[in-house]
């Protein structure tokens, strides 16, 4: 198991079975804290090849060298982050994805997850990943026809891609929440647990390209129907959208880039990827890169 020192204790994780175990008893000098954050999302390629109309990632053309990537995966995981979660863009469109996986799986001890629609996930592609993803994370915006509007991909063989993927990975859906997707929730949820998803991430919609994102009363209702969920399928939903909820704050003390914090495609360090400030990451790192912009919150 990995261990991690911050301001809450001593934290200890387990990137083979997501195991997390906190020892906050033990009061740990503030000298001795992880520096870098606990989770990086990182933004391999902005390429995609869908086009969904609720998309906020950047549409300009930006891919990350691989040698520098390897370098920085290597530097947060000697200060402390647990994980990295690769995205984009599509980023099982960039051509190096097998190696940095591996390098990240063999040379590290960070979990490593994705993040991706799925629909190239073809079976070489998930051998040549075997063994190097702890965890994947599959977008599906609900079900059927709805789905195919959202996406511009046949349902069907998103479900084919589920299969081929529970065979090899953990794995959970991500859902992102508008008028469109609100009445495929209970739908979406029993795909997850028809096909042996372990979560299911529910997310908002965010304003971008020219939408509003989820109204007050999408966001209301996506609260009550998480209240009445009685299926077996984990739920979590992202920061910020909790509302009344009650939820757990394991690390109440842990918090900001403490926590996470994003890596675009350009290769600029971003408190998330929502965010548009940010620091580039040169050639003095990326806890260089952290420091600079937590002192710019300071100025």
């Amino acid at each position: 198991m990995k261990r991690r020192a911050g301001p809450d204790g001593m934290h200890f994780f387990d990137r083979r079975t997501g195991l997390n175990v906190l020892f906050d008893e033990v009061d740990v000098p503030e000298t001795q804290w992880a520096r870098a954050p606990r989770q990086v999302s990182i933004a391999l390629t902005n390429a995609c090849d869908l086009a969904c109309p609720f998309c906020y990632a950047p549409k300009t053309a930006a891919v990350l060298d691989a040698d520098r990537l390897c370098a920085w995966i290597d530097e947060l995981d000697a200060e402390g982050c647990l994980g990295i979660g690769f995205g984009g863009g599509e980023p099982t469109l960039y051509r190096r994805l097998p190696q940095v996986s591996r390098h990240a799986a063999e040379r590290t001890s960070l979990a490593v997850t994705m993040t991706t629609h799925a629909h190239r996930l073809t079976p070489q592609l998930i051998d040549a990943l075997a063994g190097a993803l702890n965890f994947v994370r599959v977008s599906v915006d609900g079900v059927g026809a709805t789905y195919e509007e959202q996406r511009g991909r046949p349902f069907t063989e998103l479900v084919q891609r589920l299969t081929c993927i529970g065979q090899t990975f953990r794995f959970g859906l991500n859902c992102v929440v508008n008028t469109q997707t609100l009445p495929d929730l209970d739908a979406v949820a029993d795909l997850a647990a028809s096909t042996g998803a372990t979560e299911l991430l529910l997310l908002p919609e965010r304003p971008a390209s020219g939408r509003p994102g989820s109204s007050p009363h999408t966001v209301a209702a996506l609260h009550q129907w998480i209240t009445n969920y009685p299926g077996p399928v984990a739920l979590t939903l992202g920061e910020g959208d909790t509302g009344s909820l009650p939820t757990a704050q394991p690390f109440p003390r842990e918090r900001g880039l403490r926590t996470y914090a994003h890596i675009d495609a350009a290769g600029t360090l971003r408190r998330t990827s929502y965010h548009s400030a940010g620091e580039p990451v040169d050639d003095r790192g990326v806890l260089a890169a952290l420091d600079r912009l937590q002192q710019k919150d300071v100025a």
